[in-house]
């Protein structure tokens, strides 16, 4: 298994990382690399804020509104009047992102594949977040799902710190900055982590 070593390192941390290590059994962490940068951020714009679902259902929309297409070109995106996005369940906010976002690749801002992979993490954060509405857990969703980078902490992110809090038994969830400093000691398989963390059960 391409995660196993990730998956005995944080299983070695403690008995609460070993028990859910176990209990879920082996990392299935599956990036989708053969997405460009363009795309992965307007993905991870329709999921900003929302359930799975709910962001599985506005980017079916977005794609059902290019038949024969596997995805809206920036282009396309550009060119599509802001009506027209609402359908789909975007909000007025997400919209005149993802308009930024279609410009700026066509600008070249928003780099191709080959260059983003020769970027390291924390310039191509420092590079995208520079875009309206884009933060830093929208280019984390981009390095741990299309770059494949194995060593991401979204330490923003709702379900890793409700995850962390879960798993510890914890009365409410840690703040951002102690989950960037506790996850240190998870390096360099903080990505993996996060898939762990994304899984602990609610009950």
């Amino acid at each position: 298994m391409p995660y196993e070593l990730a998956s005995h390192f944080l299983a070695s941390i403690d008995d609460d990382w070993a028990r859910h290590v176990a209990a879920i059994g082996p990392c299935r962490h599956e990036p989708k690399p053969t997405r460009d940068p363009y795309q992965a951020l307007v993905r991870a714009i329709a999921y900003q804020q929302l359930h799975a679902r709910a962001g599985d259902a506005i980017v079916g929309r977005l794609l059902a509104l290019f038949p024969g297409q596997t995805f809206p070109t920036p282009a396309q995106l550009l060119d599509s009047d802001t009506e027209r996005l609402r359908t789909c369940g975007f909000s007025a906010r997400k919209i005149n992102t993802l308009h930024g976002i279609a410009q700026a690749t066509l600008d070249g801002t928003v780099p191709d594949h080959p260059t983003a992979q020769a970027m390291d993490d924390h310039s191509l954060i420092t590079r995208l977040t520079q875009l309206r509405g884009v933060g830093r857990w929208t280019v984390e969703m981009l390095l741990i799902y299309t770059l494949e980078r194995p060593d991401i902490l979204p330490a923003d992110d709702f379900g890793v710190r409700d995850g962390y809090r879960r798993l510890k038994g914890l009365a409410q969830p840690l703040s951002r900055q102690h989950m960037i400093d506790l996850g240190h000691t998870w390096s360099p398989h903080r990505t993996v982590a996060a898939w762990y963390l994304w899984r602990v059960p609610k009950g």
